[in-house]
């Protein structure tokens, strides 16, 4: 079973009067078209990462698996799974022709929205992951919208960088929960992927 599978969900935004891609749980998806990527947020995380000169770019949509508390260890199985979402991600767009010291981030998600989900708050576990991570590979991150109590609709335009965030105040189903809580437990049962290299 893949963690991390490129997004195939691309249609016709009217809303944008573009073509859109959107991702779910364990999906991403990059593109150098003039489009946008669009994903909701509870306790999941996601960085839109783009090279600022070329507006080559693309968005993740993980979360860490509860790992107990070893998950500030680089090498804990819950943090592997954050370091092989994120590194996919990097790789694909460096294998397409981004330029590392061109890349900027710009991190959404994390939100306390899964009641009773984990003894430790898998949101903000997910926010401090991916700031980390981002520090440790030296990818600057231009904006963040991380934590809080609300899920988040993220519009990403990688040729631009812009990105719109809107807040749902309410959520009128359980579609979100009950995708991050089948998510989880796809995390819990799969093993982390291959070796990964970043060049």
């Amino acid at each position: 079973m893949d963690l991390e599978q490129f997004a195939t969900n691309v249609y016709f935004d009217r809303t944008f009067d573009c073509e859109a891609a959107k991702i779910l749980p364990g999906e991403y998806y990059f593109t150098n078209k003039d489009m946008l990527i669009v994903t909701v947020l509870g306790s999941c995380v996601s960085a839109c990462i783009r090279d600022r000169v070329t507006g080559l770019g693309g968005m993740n949509h993980f979360m860490l698996p509860d790992g107990g508390s070893d998950t500030n260890s680089p090498v804990s199985a819950s943090a592997r799974y954050g370091t092989y979402a994120m590194e996919i991600l990097i790789n694909d767009l460096l294998k397409a022709g981004a330029k590392r010291e061109n890349m900027e981030a710009k991190v959404f998600g994390g939100g306390a929205v899964l009641k009773g989900f984990t003894a430790i708050n898998v949101g903000e576990r997910n926010a401090a992951f991916v700031l980390n991570f981002l520090k440790v590979e030296k990818i600057r991150v231009v904006a963040e919208d991380l934590n809080d109590i609300h899920p988040r609709k993220v519009y990403f335009f990688p040729r631009s960088g812009k990105v719109l965030v809107k807040k749902l105040m309410q959520t009128h189903n359980d579609t979100l929960a009950k995708r991050e809580i089948e998510y989880a437990s796809r995390l819990k049962k799969a093993p982390v992927g291959g070796e990964i290299d970043l060049f």
